[in-house]
């Protein structure tokens, strides 16, 4: 059996889909949120998510749980 090893030379950097780049600082977004609960983390959380669903990166069980989250914990 042979296998081939890829030489360093050619190895290529490679780069996530932007919808996985999304998801991130949605999720990145929605930790912040949750863990300080402050008007500033739950602006870049809307405004994230917004961008996300306008882009279609956001499934609606996505978009439900995050309206249920901004629900629970309104803003001061």
């Amino acid at each position: 059996m042979k296998t081939e090893h890829p030489s360093s030379s050619n190895s290529k950097a490679s780069t996530p889909p932007k919808n996985l780049l999304t998801i991130a600082m949605v999720g990145t977004a929605l930790i912040g949120y949750l863990v300080q609960k402050t008007p500033d983390t739950r602006g870049r959380l809307e405004s994230l998510a917004s961008q996300a669903q306008i882009q279609g990166d956001l499934t609606a069980s996505d978009e439900h749980i995050l309206t249920q989250i901004l629900a629970t914990h309104p803003s001061n």
